[in-house]
């Protein structure tokens, strides 16, 4: 018997439920919460006024998956959320100024400023500050840098609930990164803290054993302040010693850094005046100003490549280099040379040149300070723990500075011209016997602690503001570790330079900045006295 065709109907039904089932998907709730749409109907629900609605729009937007959901939520709780009454445009304002600039919070764009009165505050209440915090923290903890999540985790465990308790312990069973593991089973710990139970305040305890982290810190604290079963207490005495001791060695250590960065920039500023005073025997009073000449000079590098910070530095130190040295050796050949024996004079004189510096400075540039900008790479700290944090910019000028000891004593240790400068220091008459020229050795020497001098005001105009009399500051205390270390002694300088430094560092917490250099200066008078050519005095001839 033959089978009867399928009919046209059955087919049509057929063809209906598989293109159903096909676009299913696309109908179903993953169009339904797409990114934007959900964005756009969580920030409807913002503009009314009940707050319940605005609850359910702050949630919305924060699981919408929209890349300007963390921008808008963070000016909802900051306040810099308004709505334009003339057309209901959702824009980010500051009112501080007027007329408002404001910004469009769907495109972004820049619109015209408006007057106050014409905006419409977004106002939250407690409520939605607690959500707010706790969304923004959920958002953050999604992020995929690392360094993020864990910024999140340390500002939820300021505050844990109930919700960002277990939310927390659902992180740390897919966590693969181990400082945000670490962040999270410390913030877990501290959730534990405040358990009734007493068995998990004594396990959060021994897991907290020499943590750092301030708010694990805070917490103990607050234990100990409580009634607490003397076991618990006991435990938690203990654990707040550990952190204190560790606390104290690594605020020891943040103040030797501190002593050796500035350390680093009095041995900067004081090795050129270590080679002229040294060799020659001449006090330059001008020494600071030359220092200041190389600053001056980075900030005319900035100036002519303001768009290349970084590569303007790096040009800076060699420009900076024959600047300080040129003005040097003119400084020698047009007064010094003249005045050779007679210390006096000298001094009188090159305090007149640092006048006359000072003064072409105000003329060109203007009494006014300069600020010189410091490159990506030098800006931020080397976060080592959550007490001890290293700034770049003085890393970088401590690892600079022994660099530059380095060339310097290479350059008078193995080249011809340090050797003749090392024969002229020693003894010139017999230098001159041999064939030596001491005037020619005298102006190079001269023009070379001056060019390091200029190399120092490129390393000063990253600490502070460029400005005449930036030289001012660091010509006392250069004068004082080339005494302290050793008159012409690079080693002397090098050693009294950090080691005053560090002394600075120790004493300005008890006695102030005014009288801790008191202190040393008093320190360096008796020391002399005892030992006049300093820690490490010249031998030979040059002793004398």
């Amino acid at each position: 018997m033959q089978s009867a065709p399928s009919s046209p109907c059955s087919f049509k039904t057929l063809l209906i439920l598989i293109l159903t089932a096909l676009l299913l998907p696309l109908a179903g709730p993953g169009h339904a919460e797409d990114p934007k749409a959900q964005f756009t109907e969580g920030t409807t629900l913002l503009i009314q006024g009940d707050f319940e609605q605005k609850r359910n729009g702050i949630q919305k937007i924060a699981t919408s998956g929209d890349k300007r959901a963390k921008a808008v939520l963070m000016a909802l709780q900051d306040g810099n959320l308004f709505l334009v009454k003339k057309d209901n445009t959702l824009v980010y304002a500051n009112t501080e100024n007027s007329p408002v600039d404001i910004m469009s919070v769907f495109s972004g764009d820049v619109l015209k400023s408006v007057k106050k009165r014409k905006l419409k505050k977004i106002t939250i209440n407690n409520t939605l500050r607690t959500q707010l915090k706790d969304v923004l923290a959920k958002i953050d903890l999604n992020s995929p840098d690392a360094k993020v999540r864990e910024e999140a985790v340390n500002k939820l465990a300021v505050s844990l609930t109930p919700e960002s308790s277990g939310l927390l312990s659902e992180l740390l069973e897919t966590e693969t990164n181990s400082d945000v593991r670490d962040a999270l089973t410390t913030a877990m710990a501290i959730a534990d803290l405040r358990s009734p139970d007493n068995e998990k305040k004594l396990l959060a305890l021994s897991r907290l054993q020499g943590n750092l982290n301030p708010t694990v810190r805070n917490e103990i604290q607050r234990l100990i302040s409580e009634k607490q079963d003397i076991s618990i207490r006991n435990k938690a005495e203990s654990v707040l010693s550990t952190i204190e001791a560790k606390t104290t060695l690594y605020g020891l250590a943040e103040t030797i850094f501190f002593g050796l960065s500035l350390g680093s920039v009095l041995v900067l500023a004081a090795i050129g005046l270590a080679i002229t005073f040294g060799v020659i025997g001449v006090i330059n009073m001008a020494h600071g100003e030359l220092i200041m000449l190389g600053a001056y000079t980075t900030y005319v590098m900035q100036q002519m490549l303001p768009n290349s910070i970084g590569i303007a530095l790096f040009l800076s130190i060699p420009a900076a280099f024959i600047v300080s040295g040129l003005t040097g050796i003119v400084i020698e050949r047009s007064v010094i040379r003249f005045l050779y024996g007679r210390p006096l004079e000298t001094l009188l004189a090159t305090f007149g040149v640092s006048l006359i510096l000072q003064q072409a400075v105000r003329s060109v540039f203007s009494p006014l300070n300069r600020s010189v900008a410091s490159p990506a790479w030098m800006s931020g700290s080397l976060q080592i723990n959550p007490i001890l944090s290293l700034t770049t910019n003085r890393i970088t000028i401590l690892i600079f500075s022994l660099l530059v000891f380095t060339g310097l004593y290479l350059l008078l240790k193995k080249s011809s011209i340090g050797l003749q400068v090392r024969a002229v220091s020693q003894n010139r008459n017999m230098a001159r016997a041999m064939g030596i020229r001491a005037a020619k050795v005298d102006a190079l020497t001269f023009g070379l602690g001056s060019g390091i001098a200029g190399i120092a005001g490129v390393a000063l105009s990253q600490l502070t503001n460029v400005g005449p009399n930036l030289g001012q500051a660091y010509i006392i205390d250069s004068f004082m570790v080339v005494v302290f270390g050793g008159v012409g002694n690079l080693w002397g300088t090098l050693i009294g330079g950090l080691s005053l430094g560090v002394a600075n560092k120790f004493l300005e917490p008890w006695a102030g900045a005014v009288l801790a250099k008191i202190l040393i200066l008093v320190f360096i008078i008796l020391f002399i006295q005892k030992r006049p050519q300093g820690l490490f005095p010249q031998k030979g001839r040059a002793a004398g």
